[in-house]
């Protein structure tokens, strides 16, 4: 099939593609929270979507008499636009790893600190805490003949 249509009583119009859409709407989910919609998508800026090459793909509904040359330059119009749009994307795309790839470094290196324990030799943790408790007890000492 090709999907499920609804139309309110206000005549608005809902065309669902599957039957997870028309659930999810039935159970008044709001499609900008569920992770897997191009709503959420758009929203949180996981997809670009700002973006004035999508009003050249727009429908126009204005019929047109045939011309030649008017079709080649659309032609050649439309591969310019194709052009430009996978451009953008990819852009879009590599600005998108290279700030994935900061916060999982920055992640990598908070999980590290907070194990340090398991990754440094239990033999180097003791020299470092007998170097510390000597230098308590050193400092203890001068204290006391301060005193």
């Amino acid at each position: 099939g090709h999907g499920i249509m609804f139309v309110r009583n206000d005549s608005k119009v809902f065309k669902f593609c599957r039957s997870k859409c028309h659930r999810n709407f039935k159970q008044k989910r709001n499609p900008r929270k569920v992770r897997w919609t191009k709503a959420y998508r758009k929203t949180h800026g996981k997809e670009l979507a700002k973006d004035p090459v999508y009003s050249f793909e727009a429908r126009r509904n204005v019929p047109v008499k045939y011309d030649r040359e008017l079709m080649v330059k659309t032609l050649k119009a439309m591969k310019k636009v194709e052009n430009i749009r996978t451009a953008r994307e990819r852009r879009f795309k590599e600005k998108n790893r290279k700030i994935a790839r900061i916060i999982q470094s920055k992640q990598a290196r908070d999980e590290i600190k907070k194990s340090i324990n398991l990754i440094v030799a239990p033999l180097a943790m003791k020299k470092k805490t007998e170097v510390k408790e000597t230098i308590t007890q050193s400092s203890k000492m001068a204290m006391e003949t301060e005193q």
